[in-house]
């Protein structure tokens, strides 16, 4: 059985104060990949790098403070590949993948366009080079799971207040159609809700009122597979028994050895 974890911190060092690595050397994962770390190699601790057990590997943004992705691993990586090789987009650092014989694991941070309309127009950016991107990664042969925060509610299921959202960015008719078409004709699998398709599954809360308490969420973070991944799967949940973040731990477990 293979354990994968995918986890936004909302900085790396803030979720290490709340309590992350000690929630995760508990865990037994052989991969967690993080988003949003918020800081540069040189503002992590040891454990942060390699915390118990697992290595890490990552991909900073030039901006300090702000972005980065990672992964941690029980196994070491036949091949790192650190961003897609587009400098606008790498300069975020928003994409990390690493093989393991047949399977890719890929931390992902998909932008947020909820700021500005300038940043809404990134986003919209980053998907039409991504979608390429995904394609040729579908078409490769390999079991990968892609993991991160998409930053998109797909469907009227994925956020509470859907009637309410319908203009802003998060559940736009383009995002969603998307990623109607990543799921259709490219092939990929959004793996909660293929194994859950009545459960909503949230992993994402605004901190305005209480939103959190009372669960007014979306579920922008996903495990996304190719469909050879998705006949392993197993089972997934989402983790709110502690809070490291605005985001809570999604785990999903694959009936596959390395």
């Amino acid at each position: 059985m293979l354990r994968i974890v995918s986890a936004n911190l909302n900085g790396i060092r803030s979720a290490d104060k709340k309590g992350f690595f000690d929630w995760l050397a508990g865990i037994g994962a052989d991969f967690v990949c993080v988003q949003e770390l918020k800081a540069q190699a040189g503002d992590l601790s040891e454990r942060m790098r390699n915390p118990d057990g697992l290595a890490g590997y990552f991909h900073y943004a030039e901006k300090k403070g702000y972005s980065g992705v990672g992964v941690y691993t029980r196994h070491p990586p036949d091949a790192v590949v650190e961003g897609l090789g587009v400098d606008w987009i790498d300069a975020e650092g928003r994409f990390l993948q690493l093989d393991f014989g047949k399977l890719s694991v890929i931390s992902l941070y998909l932008p947020s366009g909820s700021s500005s309309d300038e940043r809404q127009q990134v986003k919209f950016d980053f998907l039409d080079v991504f979608m390429p991107h995904l394609e040729k990664l579908r078409a490769d042969g390999r079991d990968i799971v892609i993991c991160g925060d998409w930053n998109i509610a797909h469907n009227e299921i994925d956020l509470k207040n859907w009637k309410g959202n319908l203009k802003n960015s998060g559940f736009l008719p383009e995002e969603r159609a998307w990623m109607t078409d990543l799921l259709g004709r490219v092939g990929w699998r959004d793996a909660w809700r293929t194994l859950y398709p009545e459960v909503p599954g949230y992993t994402w809360w605004s901190n305005r009122g209480q939103a959190y308490a009372k669960d007014v969420g979306w579920r922008i973070d996903y495990h996304i597979v190719t469909p050879s991944l998705m006949e392993l799967a197993e089972s997934a949940s989402v983790y709110k028994e502690e809070k490291f973040s605005d985001h809570a731990p999604l785990i999903v477990d694959y009936r596959r050895s390395l």
